[in-house]
């Protein structure tokens, strides 16, 4: 473990144990028995180190299922759920302090700040699978809506992570149905529908027939 690691660990217990943020980075680093200036070597503020913590929690989740020996043939509706089902595995140990660490976060329209470091990770890495889906025709590439997909799988993360911090059932046997059912409807509508049939079909029509259509 290398001293960033041995930080965010030292700041996750310390949380735990008193329910609050240290006071202060002295503090802090005193009851660690490590200089203050190593703390601000690596981060500015215990924001800072829960934005870390959150970003790494993606990355390990996002290496693990690339690390998968089927991970090539998956297809990009199968390669999210994988990654969901895998983040949320990461979580179990982590339930007191994830609970912390939102609980704490200001209600806002928009992400909490100690989630924007992860949401930048999440969304460079859905960007990517999607992209291979609609290339690979696996998804429909609406114009306009095609580059806000990542949009609604970061919602639907959100809800996701929501649902199971208020889940109290066996091994979260409940959050795993809500990602597959919640995971598989936001893929449903990223793909190809009637009404994709209807509008490509009034779009032959105005170019071949002179019949002016309404869009």
């Amino acid at each position: 473990m290398d001293s960033k690691e041995k930080l965010q660990s030292a700041y996750m217990g310390y949380v735990l144990l008193h329910g609050a943020q240290p006071k202060t980075v002295f503090i802090f680093a005193k009851e660690n028995d490590i200089a203050e200036e190593e703390f601000y070597k690596y981060f500015g503020s215990f924001e800072g180190v829960e934005q870390a913590i959150w970003k790494d929690l993606v990355n390990t989740a996002i290496q693990e299922v690339r690390g998968q020996e089927i991970w090539a043939q998956y297809s990009s509706r199968e390669k999210i759920l994988s990654f969901f089902y895998s983040f949320f595995e990461l979580l179990k140990s982590r339930r007191s302090f994830v609970s912390f660490s939102l609980n704490r976060a200001p209600r806002t329209l928009g992400s909490p700040r100690v989630l924007e470091a992860a949401k930048e990770e999440f969304e460079q890495f859905t960007a990517g699978v999607l992209l291979e889906g609609i290339e690979s025709r696996e998804l429909m590439d609406r114009q306009f809506f095609a580059k806000r997909y990542k949009d609604a799988l970061w919602m639907q993360f959100g809800f996701v992570l929501n649902f199971w911090l208020k889940d109290s059932s066996a091994g979260f046997e409940k959050t795993d149905e809500a990602i597959e059912k919640g995971v598989n409807l936001t893929f449903d509508l990223f793909q190809r529908s009637p009404i994709d049939n209807l509008f490509e079909y009034g779009k032959f029509l105005a170019k071949n027939s002179g019949i002016k259509m309404p869009f």
